[in-house]
C-alpha cells in the first residue's frame, strides 16, 4: 500500500514541478507550455514512457520496494525567444521546479513537526515531503536534461561553450550511469535529504 501512495507521490510530485515550469514561461511571455495542454493536473499530459513508466519499475524492482524510487515527466515545451527576460528567463523557468517541490516539502513538513498527528498521517506526510525533496534536490543536479544544467548554463561563460555541448549529447548517459552504477551518487542525495528533512521536522526520517 505504502509503495503505491509512493509512486501517486512521484507522478504528482513530477506532475506539479512541470506545472511550475510552464507557469513561470507563461508569466514572463512564452504561452508554449498552456498552448500544448501543460499546465494541468492530468496525469496523462505529462507521462514520459521511460522516465514515468519504465525507470520507477525499474528502481521498485532493483530496490525491492525500498527505493529511492524517482522519474520524471515530460519536459514541458518552452521557446526562450518568446520571454521578456533574455537573460535569465530560462534560469527562472528552470528553478522554479524545484522551488514548488521545496515548497510542498517544506509545508507538509511543518505540519509533522507543529501538529500532532496520528501515526498513519505522520508516514503519508512523510512520504510526501521526503519525495518532494529527493524530486527538487535530484533536479538541481547540473546534467542534462535535468533543471540544473540549465541553471550552470546559465552561468557558464562563453569560453566554455564546448563543455555545454558535450553536456548536451551526452548527459542523459551520464545520468543513466550515475543512477544504476555509482552508488554514492545516491547516499549524497539520501545524506542531503536527511539533513533538509531532519531541519524541518525536527527529527530525522524513519522511511528508507
Amino acid at each position: 500500500m505504502l509503495t503505491i501512495f509512493s509512486l501517486i507521490v512521484l507522478l504528482f510530485s513530477v506532475i506539479i514541478h512541470e506545472i511550475a515550469h510552464g507557469s513561470v514561461a507563461y508569466y514572463l511571455g512564452d504561452p508554449t507550455a498552456k498552448y500544448s495542454g501543460r499546465l494541468t493536473l492530468n496525469p496523462l499530459k505529462h507521462l514520459d514512457p521511460f522516465g514515468s513508466i519504465v525507470l520507477p519499475l525499474l528502481l521498485l524492482i532493483v530496490t525491492a520496494g525500498r527505493g529511492p524510487i524517482f522519474g520524471w515527466a515530460k519536459p514541458v515545451p518552452i521557446n526562450p525567444y518568446n520571454l521578456r527576460d533574455q537573460k535569465w528567463g530560462i534560469l527562472k523557468v528552470s528553478i522554479a521546479g524545484p522551488i514548488m517541490n521545496f515548497l510542498v516539502a517544506i509545508f507538509f513538513g511543518l505540519i509533522i513537526r507543529f501538529i500532532n498527528l496520528p501515526a498513519s498521517f505522520f508516514i503519508l506526510f512523510s512520504i510526501i515531503a521526503i519525495y518532494n525533496f529527493l524530486w527538487g534536490i535530484f533536479n538541481l543536479v547540473p546534467i542534462p536534461p535535468l533543471d540544473g544544467s540549465h541553471i550552470l548554463f546559465a552561468f557558464l561563460p562563453y569560453s566554455m561553450e564546448k563543455t555545454k555541448i558535450f553536456l548536451s549529447q551526452f548527459g542523459f548517459f551520464i545520468l543513466i550511469f550515475l543512477i544504476f552504477f555509482f552508488p554514492p551518487f545516491f547516499r549524497f542525495i539520501i545524506y542531503i535529504i536527511d539533513l533538509i528533512f531532519t531541519l524541518i521536522v525536527g527529527t530525522p526520517p524513519i522511511l528508507r
